[in-house]
Formats: structure tokens, sequence, C-alpha cells
């Protein structure tokens, strides 16, 4: 098995672990999702299990993924963070640059509004599985100040990547000459 370097760590956080966050909420509905987590102390986790939870968890994860372009992609560029315009022509000589402006901020903006989205779909599961949504408590004021931080870490990842690729690949002007 491969372990974990640069290489693969930018999906690990992207995917996997947003789409076991939201796989773990769903699991209160689909018991075998319960026995790939293993939450029942008697059950004890099998490597098909685990398998299975891992393949699941990456798949949920780009659902997760595609949802967050909708909603906070879209939130984002809404609330004044427009799409950069970028001259993809420039990129041959920038392309170490620009991939670790992908790896230092874009990867960690995915993961950030991915477990934004994710912890949503596991807190909802939660709320609903138990019926009401009060009382409150402070598992829902954490989850809301949860959510607030992966919220505004989102935003503030995503602006410094845009910033600094349209830095980077920043489109020649137009001079109007005399």
């Amino acid at each position: 098995m491969q372990s974990v370097s640069n290489a693969n760590f930018g999906p690990l956080i992207a995917y996997l672990v947003p789409g076991a966050t939201a796989l773990w909420g769903i699991s209160e509905f689909v018991p075998p999702l319960r026995s790939w987590f293993a939450i029942v102390p008697l059950q004890t986790p099998t490597i098909g299990g685990f398998l299975y939870l891992t393949v699941a968890s990456i798949a949920c994860g780009m659902v997760v993924s595609a949802i967050r372009w909708v909603v906070v992609d879209t939130f984002h560029r809404v609330t004044g963070l427009p799409l950069p315009a970028l001259d993809f022509s420039k990129l041959g000589r920038n392309v170490d640059a620009f991939n670790l402006l992908i790896e230092i901020h874009y990867k960690h903006f995915q993961f950030y509004a991915n477990e934004f989205i994710a912890l949503a779909i596991a807190y909802a599961s939660y709320r609903i599985k138990h019926g009401s949504v009060w009382p409150l408590g402070w598992l829902d004021a954490g989850f809301v100040a949860t959510e607030a931080i992966f919220l505004l870490a989102s935003r503030d990842t995503l602006a410094k990547y845009d910033l600094r690729s349209q830095q980077l690949l920043k489109p020649k002007t137009r001079s109007h000459g005399a």
C-alpha cells in the first residue's frame, strides 16, 4: 500500500475525509455503513469493511465536492470573490509555481469547503435521526462554530489562491498607444 505523501495528501484531505464525514452521518440510516465504521463496540473492523469504507468515502467525497462547487464556490463568487482572469499561455514556464499554489492553497480550500458540506450532511442526519431540532445544546453550538470556521477558512484559502494565481498568470493588458 502506498504511503501518504505530498502527491496523495491533497486528494486524501479533499475527498476521503469529507466523504467519510458525510458517510458517518448517513450511517445512521444505512446499517452496512455502521458495520464498516465498526461503531458498535462488539464489532471489530474488517479488511473488507475498511476497503469498502475507503472507496465509498472517496466516492462520497466526490459527490460532496460537486455539491460544494454548486453551494460554496457560488457563495464565494456572489459575495465578492470573482473568478480571476488568468492567461494560461504563461503556464509553461510557471507550471511548478502554479502546482505549488494548488498544493498550499487550493487543496486546503477544497478540504475546508468540502468538510463544510460534509459536516452539514452529518449534522442534518443526526437531527433527522433524533426527530427534532429542539432542544439545542453544546453539540449544536459546536456545529455552528465549526461550520463558520470551515466557511471562513475556505474563503481565505480561495482568496489567496485566486490572488496568487492571478499574480502568476496575469493576462497582458492592452496599452492604449499615443
